[in-house]
């Protein structure tokens, strides 16, 4: 009677000390593809010229998102900016900063 009682327990001792290291490897796995994920996702600042109403934000917003790649992309119209957060793996500055330009609002790198 008390053999498959120890052996009941102790299979029930090995089941959960797996699933406690499947949880674990689980959380590991999750903490890399966060640190990849923002491996993968770089922030430029641009400066922007020409922007002189309340509409041309929006424009330059819509230009530079649509640049495959392009996550975010946050104007600043006092400051004549734009932050943009993109993947490198896809999009360049450079085509980020042609979007820009191309409608009617030049855009260079600033070093913030």
């Amino acid at each position: 009677m008390k053999r498959p009682l120890i052996m009941f327990t102790t299979v029930a001792a090995l089941a959960i000390a797996g699933v406690a290291v499947a949880s674990m490897a689980s959380s590991s796995n999750a903490t890399a593809s966060a640190t990849e994920e923002s491996v993968k996702e770089r922030t430029q600042t641009f400066a922007i010229a020409n922007m002189t109403c309340a509409m041309c934000p929006i424009t330059v917003k819509k230009a530079m998102e649509k640049v495959e790649g392009v996550r975010s992309v946050d104007v600043d119209f006092d400051a004549k900016t734009a932050t943009v957060v993109y993947d490198p793996s896809t999009a360049t500055v450079d085509q980020i900063t042609e979007a820009s330009t191309n409608a009617g609002y030049p855009a260079s790198v600033t070093d913030a």
